[in-house]
């Protein structure tokens, strides 16, 4: 049953109940009802476990201890759906284009209305506060509101942990999410193309996610993107922020060697970045999306989000023996009776994934900070057989793979994507990349000029033929 509370009028001075100061902000500045809807900030990953349970029909935990949710419909990012709204403040610096396409502040401000209307028609909501970066000179407060346990427990992961001290001095947050996945866009606003939107504000500071219960779209942020199926708007946000304080945000994986040396790994999703950066002899710093600043390189997340299809205790060791209790697997095909997870299972999608903290590796480099890269790797996935497995690259051979991103659409990673499918993404990223890619490129030619780092193109994809006859 909801909490009772007392009605009142407009204007009328509201119940003489205490609030907490993060239930003030949420109704002053999105005007949840905190009278009506239970708001619970940051719980325990207990807590979350059992709120996921009672309340998220299908949510299991699996054999070995992991929680087992699923999105729905929607398997994957829908990358038609991703909006930014064009305002003053941003306008001119934004890559408009098919990867970011523009929408009002109007119709931004119905869809976040929508969003909030139907939080507050649920009996509970909760709330994660934690950071984006590594750095403390450039990390961002981010804050997550959603119905969710399911959802904010895959933050919790995703994102770098506050201390409790932190979060009592966490204070007002950089950029705000408020996911409202499990209620439809209207499919008659101007501007939108089906019953899911993934709306960012830059002047405001916020994104509103309508109509998409997939995890994913908080971590990457549904861009129009091939290949790419991973983590929070977030990753679209900090591609902004940071270039404009001058540090370089990279989709890529990274690890530390014991002499110090640190590899970053580009690629698209499906390219192996997770699985070659997961490295048992050397220190893992990240697995997806890093930032090169002056000092060197941080990770912007505080987990890692892997895909899940046929995995194996033999060929990734360190990642399944992350999948533990703390775990978030998402659509994934269990025993009924055990409760084990048949990772060869592709019935409900082959995008099938798990998020879990980064100190779940054994060989995680706390916190996720390194020193300038020694070697660029950049993974493509070339379906035809066309490049050699590895191939050592002269600066300008860097720039041309970084700015063309050739590489293959992998089943499972995208929405209708059934068949490998060769395609380009500038920067192996290009559904992230919020400023145009040369600016990215640019700062990546200096970075490596600089620092002197070699660079390698590793094909992770099949050799002496096209992709089903050959190897």
């Amino acid at each position: 049953m909801p909490p009772t509370f007392t009605p009142y009028r407009p204007g009328t001075p509201r119940p003489n109940t205490s609030h907490t100061r993060v239930e003030e902000e949420l109704h002053e500045v999105a005007g949840i009802d905190y009278d009506r809807v239970i708001i619970k900030r940051n719980p325990s990953v207990p807590v979350l476990y059992e709120e996921a349970l009672t309340h998220e029909m299908g949510t299991v935990i699996s054999s070995a201890g992991a929680l087992c949710s699923y999105s729905g419909k929607k398997t994957g990012r829908s990358p038609k759906d991703k909006r930014i709204v064009e305002e003053e403040s941003s306008g001119n610096d934004i890559w408009w284009g098919p990867v970011n396409t523009k929408i009002s502040e109007r119709v931004f401000l119905i869809n976040r209305e929508r969003a909030v209307d139907y939080l507050n028609t649920t009996e509970r909501l909760y709330v994660f506060d934690g950071y984006a970066g590594w750095d403390p000179k450039y990390r961002k407060k981010i804050r997550v509101v959603a119905s969710r346990a399911y959802h904010i427990l895959f933050m919790h992961n995703m994102l770098i942990r506050p201390t409790d001290e932190e979060l009592e001095d966490f204070g007002t947050p950089d950029f705000t999410i408020y996911n409202a996945g499990s209620f439809p866009a209207n499919r008659y606003t101007t501007g939108m193309t089906s019953t899911t939107s993934v709306a960012i504000n830059f002047k405001r500071s916020e994104m509103v996610i309508l109509g998409s219960e997939y995890a994913g779209e908080m971590k990457k942020g549904n861009s129009h993107a091939p290949s790419q199926n991973k983590r929070p708007q977030v990753f679209t946000v900090m591609h902004y922020l940071m270039p404009k304080a001058g540090v370089l945000s990279l989709h890529s994986s990274a690890n530390e060697g014991p002499n110090g040396d640190v590899s970053l790994f580009f690629g698209l999703s499906g390219t192996g970045k997770t699985t070659l950066s997961a490295d048992p002899h050397r220190k893992l710093i990240g697995d997806d999306e890093h930032c090169w600043s002056d000092t060197g390189i941080f990770n912007i997340e505080g987990g890692c989000y892997a895909k899940c299809i046929d995995l194996s205790a033999e060929k990734e060791p360190d990642i399944f023996n992350a999948i533990r209790f703390g775990a978030v697997l998402e659509n994934v095909v269990l025993d009924e009776d055990s409760r084990v997870v048949e990772y060869a299972d592709d019935s409900l999608t082959e995008n099938t994934r798990c998020a879990y903290p980064i100190d779940f590796i054994p060989n995680a480099k706390i916190p996720c900070i390194g020193g300038h890269p020694k070697n660029i790797i950049l993974l493509t996935c070339d379906a035809f057989g066309v490049l050699p497995p590895v191939s050592k690259l002269t600066s300008a051979q860097v720039m041309y793979h970084f700015i063309s991103g050739y590489t293959t659409k992998i089943p499972g990673t995208e929405d209708g994507v059934v068949e490998p499918q060769a395609t380009f993404s500038a920067c192996f990223g290009a559904p992230f990349l919020v400023l145009h890619p040369q600016k990215y490129a640019s700062m990546l030619a200096e970075k490596i000029h600089s620092h002197s780092a070699d660079a390698w193109l590793i094909n992770t994809g099949w050799v002496g033929g096209k992709a089903g006859t050959a190897k």
